[in-house]
């Protein structure tokens, strides 16, 4: 199985490429800046440079030809201007999953935020970070050419991931490590069941694997 990840050096990239490697998948990680790539070897995972931002459809399909799956989990990062959110987390999202329709690459996966909505009000650079993940989000729910599933994690932090977490259609806010978004995003990878779900995740008491399962209705 071959799963490509835009945003393949970022903190929950890192680590989901690591399961996947650990579980014998195949995982390629789209990068901007060449001098990652090492970091991206080192977890397994075969780096791909290109700039999503001023790549072409046609650039990132052929990335993604032969992939059973994609994932977004690219962004603007922290410190970029209202500029680059649009453009990255929502521009680059939108080119990924036009690419994935274009590969013919059905399964996607896209790491969005709790509260992302594009109606957001406010002037405030999160704001414009929210508006942008959820036109993103929009744009995606509204294509019939991918299985798709939509995972917004609450408060992200670096502390070790306990396996145990509260996944569903409302959550309420609350943080969660980054270990667990990646242990979930492999887990959905894993239950195509999860296709047409927009789920929010924070830490709870269930195991990763019986969370997935119970929002899939397996």
């Amino acid at each position: 199985m071959r799963i490509v990840i835009a945003g393949g050096h970022g903190q929950i990239a890192l680590r989901l490429e690591r399961l996947l490697a650990a579980r014998g998948y195949e995982a390629a990680g789209i990068i901007r800046d060449p001098r990652q790539s090492e970091d991206l070897r080192a977890v397994g995972a075969e780096p791909v440079v290109l700039d999503l931002e001023s790549a072409s459809v046609e650039q990132v399909a052929e990335v993604l030809e032969g992939a059973d799956a994609a994932v977004f989990a690219a962004g603007a990062g922290p410190g970029s201007g209202t500029e680059r959110k649009d453009t990255v987390d929502r521009g680059a999202a939108v080119l990924f999953a036009d690419a994935a329709e274009r590969a013919g690459v059905r399964r996607c996966l896209v790491v969005s935020s709790m509260g992302a909505d594009a109606d957001r009000a406010g002037d405030e650079v999160f704001d414009a970070y929210l508006r942008a993940k959820g036109a993103a989000d929009a744009d995606v729910r509204s294509r019939t050419g991918l299985d798709w599933t939509i995972l917004r994690p609450g408060s992200l932090t670096n502390d070790a991931g306990t396996g145990l977490v509260h996944l569903g259609v409302s959550t309420g806010r609350g943080p969660v490590p980054r270990d667990d978004v990646a242990a979930v995003l492999a887990e959905l990878l894993d239950t195509p069941s999860t296709a047409g779900l927009t789920l929010e995740l924070i830490s709870g008491s269930v195991p990763v694997s019986v969370a997935v399962k119970d929002v899939a209705g397996n």
